[in-house]
Parts: structure tokens; sequence; C-alpha cells
């Protein structure tokens, strides 16, 4: 084949015509609109639409107020264990050779595989009253399902593959090489870790965190199969919108909604934030190298 033909056969994607690419780019635009920005202002408009007195009322609402204490709760508890996991399988899997390491990656990826339901669906089978150690938990009277323990456990199980799914990409480009040069200089593997790994991948453990947290306020399938609904006790945001949009209070539903809708506003906002610090501290690096 010819030089020339062989060229034009390997067209550059962006010299396609102005009205191509002006199309695409409405179509995006519209999409994006219709499925993301209109919703979000949908819920505000609906939350505010009794009035500032009436949306504070709702927020302030006994059983609100206790959805938000559990649900802050909950993300406490599970995003630092998650923190700790995901830090521990992205070290082990990439910096390590062992039995297992495959088993362990595709373990990882469960919670993105399964249902949320039927993960709460689990939890149920294992510690509910009939579960296989419901008998063992009643006789030492300690709750799991339809308590707080069960719902933080369905929380971490979803949220679990966030912040390793975030480093393990990070820790494979970076290699071994700063570790090896730091353990060949006597360095031992904690100071390793805390001089040269952790802070090789700040920035990707950031995000991490912060998806995971985002995912932990807003779940709602696997922590609606094990809370019971127990109103002021096991509702967190989520569940307490379902209530309340059951009951046909839309007003107070929607406000207790735009909460959540607050939440995903900053999480966008922290996510842009670490993407440009991340993008600036890569290209630093670059510079430096």
């Amino acid at each position: 084949m010819p030089v020339a033909r062989r060229a034009e056969s390997f067209r550059d994607p962006t010299s396609e015509p102005a009205w191509v690419r002006r199309g695409l780019v409405a179509l995006a635009l519209l999409l994006l609109g219709g499925l993301v920005v209109l919703p979000l202002v949908v819920v505000m408009v609906e939350a505010l639409r009794l009035g500032w007195q009436a949306y504070v009322a709702a927020v302030i609402e006994p059983d609100t107020l206790a959805a938000i204490k559990l649900t802050l709760l909950v993300a406490a508890i599970s995003v630092p264990a998650n923190a700790v996991f995901g830090i521990a399988a992205a070290w082990a899997i990439t910096k390590f050779t062992f039995p297992g390491k495959r088993l362990l990656l595709t373990f990882i990826d469960l919670p993105f595989s399964v249902s949320p339901v039927v993960a709460g669906l689990v939890f149920v089978l294992l510690f509910g009253a009939q579960g296989w150690f419901g008998g063992w938990l009643r006789e030492h009277e300690i709750k799991v399902i339809f308590a707080v323990p069960g719902i933080v456990l369905a929380t971490i199980f979803i949220t679990f593959p966030f912040v390793a799914r975030e480093l393990i990409p990070l820790m494979q480009q970076q290699g071994r090489d700063q570790e090896e040069a730091a353990a060949s200089l006597g360095a031992g593997g904690w100071t390793v870790f805390w001089r040269v790994t952790l802070p090789n991948t700040k920035w990707a453990l950031l995000y991490g965190v912060l998806l995971c947290n985002a995912r932990a306020m807003g779940e709602f399938g696997a922590v609606s199969v094990v809370s019971g609904h127990i109103r002021g006790l096991t509702n967190t945001l989520p569940l307490q919108v379902e209530i309340l949009y059951n009951e046909f209070n839309y007003a107070a539903a929607f406000a207790v909604a735009s909460l959540l809708a607050g939440l995903a506003l900053v999480t966008l906002g922290l996510k842009l934030w670490l993407e440009w610090r991340h993008g600036d501290a890569l290209a630093r690096r670059a510079r430096g190298h």
C-alpha cells in the first residue's frame, strides 16, 4: 500500500467536519443537562417549594437528625476501615508476589458485580435470627441485623473496592524502584512505607477515600435489607427519603434528598480539585526527572 494511501486510512478523529463535532458536543450537553443537571435542579426546587421555614423544619425533624447522625457514624467507621484495607491490599498486590494474588484481585472487585440487595441478604443469612451465626449471637445478646453493626458491615462490603482500585494502578505504574532503593540504603519496611510509598500515593488515596465516603453515605440497597427501617434508630438518609416519600410528605422528602444532592456536589468539587492537584503533582514530578 502506498504511503499516502496508508496515511489517509488513519484519519485524525479531530478532522471531522465542524457540524459533526458541534453535533456531538450538543448531544453530550443535552444528555448531561437532562440526566444530571435537571434532576438536581428539580430536587432543590421541590425542597424549597414551601419556603425556608418548611425546609429547615424538615431537616431538623428528630427522625431526620437521627438519620443524619447514623449516616455520619456509618461513614466514620466504614471509610477508615476501607482506607486501611485498600492501602494494605494495594501494597501487597503491587509490591509482592504470593499465592492467591489473582484471587485477592477478584475478591476486591466482587462488590462491583454483586447487587447490593444480594449483599444485604447474605448478611441476613449469616447474622440474622435464623442465620448461620444467629443462634450464637442470640445466646450472647449480640444484635447485628436490624442494628447499627449490620449497617456498618453492609456498607463496608459495598465500599471496600474504591480505595484499593484507586491505589493499585498507580502503584503498579510506579513500580518498586524507589522502595528497593530505600531498602538498599538500610530503611526498614515501615520506614519505606511511610517515607516513600504513602507520599507517592497520597492524591490517589484521597481520591479513593472521597469516592468511598460518597458511596457510604448514599448506599441504599444493602442497608435497606439489613436495617429493618426502624425510624430514629436504623434509618440512614437514603432510607429516610424513601419513608418520607412513601408517606406522601414530598416537601420533606425532597428537603432531605437535597442534603444528599449537596453531598454529591461537594464530592464533585473535591474530585475536580484532587484531579487538578494530582495532575500538577505528576507534571512537577515529570519536570523533575
